[in-house]
């Protein structure tokens, strides 16, 4: 099968190896389309912490290919398009017994991150992977692969949303309008709130109101936290999304959140440099601070109900679509200010 493996930073190499063979309890997918995330170009730039050889790509869809023993042949079918939650949790431990799977510590210290007898990574960069038969969800056929694509990531933008207790007619502010920032105004409108973006990127805050967002407004003409504050009458937003990865973004987060506001920490920091907080007022103000990392057994189910049920339209935030063999120019593009989502096709 053909695969594009990640030998070293900024370098790719096309290859073919070996179709894997699926043992008890999983199935072989054929990969359709896959989506480059951030942390794919991340990966690439060699700010990662995994093995080498790399077959990276964790969010994709894909046809069902084969079912390995011990598999429910009348819940999943060969031929059937799914999506696969590539949150490989240990089932053990005490995140996993309570529920909380996508915060498992194991993940990260499995095969996907280090693999000493062979290629780490989700493979979704791949024609074929093998995965858990429970893992995956079954999406409609009809539904077009490319949108089915970003069925991951949106389930990571609805587990955010559903962490904070947005209600009708609230102010939400979301800083910055890459990708998952427009998620979150495509999703936070459904609640029925005003979604004002902070964004510094004239055409990226364009796109933001195209999406549904109400206002824009940009940190480097004046101070973030008095502007959000002018446009709240001096309280604040009653819900913050921090979707970008600067630290002094997120300082500014908590300060123009308002009493008894949530702030939600989306993006993972980088560098992971620590922030100056005022717990006296997240204290005197009752203000409620939390992170989301990733999508939950039913965040991604509910994330491909809304894609397939066409509540929330997935296909303006895809930019551009690539060969495989053209990867290295799909990274270098998803890693461009002009660019959203970015595709790798590998079949229809």
């Amino acid at each position: 099968m053909k695969a594009c493996i990640l030998e070293a930073p900024h370098t790719y190499n096309i290859k073919d190896i070996p179709v894997p063979e699926p043992k008890d309890g999983e199935v072989l997918l054929r990969v359709l389309t896959a989506s480059i995330c951030v942390n794919d170009v991340r990966d690439y730039n060699g700010d990662n912490n995994f093995s080498y050889p790399h077959i990276g790509g964790h969010e994709y869809s894909a046809v069902v290919e084969k079912l390995g023993p011990n598999v429910n042949e009348n819940l999943i079918h060969v031929g059937d398009h799914v999506i696969n939650d590539t949150t490989d949790e240990c089932g053990i431990c005490d995140d996993c017994k309570f529920g909380n799977e996508n915060i498992c510590d194991e993940f990260t210290k499995g095969p996907a991150y280090f693999n000493s007898n062979g290629y780490s990574g989700f493979f979704g960069f791949s024609e074929y992977v093998v995965v858990k038969a429970s893992h995956i969800y079954i999406y409609p056929k009809e539904t077009p692969s490319d949108i089915a694509a970003l069925t991951e990531p949106l389930a990571c933008v609805i587990n955010s949303i559903q962490r904070t207790p947005i209600k009708m007619g609230d102010d939400v502010v979301v800083l910055g309008s890459g990708a998952m920032g427009l998620l979150h105004v495509l999703c936070a409108k459904q609640q029925g709130a005003r979604v004002i973006v902070s964004e510094v990127n004239p055409e990226r805050a364009a796109f933001a109101r195209q999406l549904g967002a109400d206002v824009t407004i940009n940190p480097m003409e004046a101070d973030a936290v008095e502007q959000i504050k002018k446009l709240t009458h001096g309280r604040g937003a009653n819900v913050v999304f921090n979707t970008t990865a600067i630290p002094a973004v997120a300082a500014q987060a908590i300060e123009m959140t308002a009493k008894t506001g949530s702030c939600n920490m989306f993006s993972s920091i980088h560098p992971n440099d620590p922030i100056l907080v005022n717990a006296g007022r997240i204290h005197s103000n009752e203000i409620y601070v939390t992170g989301t990392q990733n999508g939950t057994r039913e965040t991604y189910r509910r994330a491909l109900n809304c894609i397939c049920k066409s509540i929330i339209d997935v296909r303006p935030l895809i930019s551009r679509v690539y060969k495989p063999e053209d990867i290295v120019e799909a990274l270098e593009y998803a890693a461009s200010p002009e660019s959203y989502k970015v595709l790798i096709e590998f079949s229809k």
